[in-house]
């Protein structure tokens, strides 16, 4: 497994350049650098981030959490982040992981009861017993990305975090071990899962009703009664977040935005986004 580790305590003006490496560690990020973050942002790699201070209320793939640190936030690789507060003595480590990293990673994680927990539960609280070994945990972490006279670096790192989630990390979800998930439950984890994965092509409840083998009414109802929102309005969200990422954070003009979620034209596509926002992509973009 060859990879490419990085350590930095400071933001780089690139982000992409993040992206480049199999594993990016960052920290003391305060509020200043967040605050930025007015629209939402589309993560590409599943990260990390341990707050160690402050109070923070925040979107994650539609659903909103306030939290106050110490806290553990996982956010998967397409998860959307959008902050809507940012207390001033928030203080932060980021750890950013590749595709490739957290897939040797998740390999182990998946076989375990965790997975699941960590999907459910992307925002959980670190115990105060434990603060200091996450405090431990990133004093060494960036020990060993610092160390390029070992050869096996990744290898190292690699079970350096496993030991860490097994360890220690798994204590963040013991409240969560004996939860009882319902069969509604699982049928709106499951509906909310087929959703982000094919929302771009498939706007239509029948579609999702089929892959469950249910009604469109009976799972719009269950959805309805688990999440707070219809079967349709989380369909309509996704794709509404998905164009404001795509208007904010990207050189794709409407047109190609309109094709990129598989609108019949960029006038359907304005008139579906100003129905949902007031605004035409245009006004949005420019706003």
């Amino acid at each position: 497994m060859q990879l490419g580790l990085h350590y930095n305590i400071n933001l780089p003006e690139d982000l992409t350049s993040i992206l480049a490496q199999d594993f990016w560690m960052l920290e003391n990020i305060g509020p200043a650098v967040l605050s930025t973050l007015c629209e939402p942002v589309k993560f590409a790699a599943t990260s990390w981030i341990i707050m160690f201070n402050g109070s923070c209320r925040a979107d994650i793939n539609l659903v909103s959490y306030e939290f106050s640190g110490p806290t553990l936030i996982t956010i998967k690789s397409n998860q959307v982040l959008q902050p809507t507060y940012i207390s001033p003595d928030f203080n932060a480590t980021v750890i950013v992981m590749s595709k490739r990293f957290s897939d040797n990673m998740f390999m182990f994680v998946n076989s375990s009861p965790l997975a699941g927990m960590t999907l459910r539960h992307p925002v959980v609280s670190i115990p105060h017993d434990i603060v200091d070994k996450f405090h431990s945990f990133v004093r060494d972490t960036s020990d060993i990305v610092a160390d390029n006279s070992n050869p096996y670096g990744p290898q190292a790192l690699l079970y350096h975090m496993l030991d860490f989630i097994y360890g220690t990390a798994y204590k963040c979800y013991e409240p969560y071990h004996g939860e009882v998930i319902t069969r509604q439950g699982r049928m709106s984890d499951q509906f909310l899962t087929l959703v982000q994965q094919n929302f771009r092509k498939e706007r239509f409840l029948d579609f999702y009703a089929n892959k469950l083998e249910v009604t469109a009414k009976h799972l719009s109802r269950t959805v309805k009664k688990q999440t707070g929102f219809t079967a349709v309005e989380w369909i309509e969200r996704f794709v509404i977040l998905e164009a404001k990422v795509l208007l904010k954070s990207s050189n794709l003009n409407i047109q190609q935005i309109s094709d990129e979620l598989n609108f019949p034209s960029q006038s359907f596509f304005g008139k579906y986004f100003k129905k949902q926002t007031g605004l035409s992509p245009k006004e949005f973009r420019n706003q």
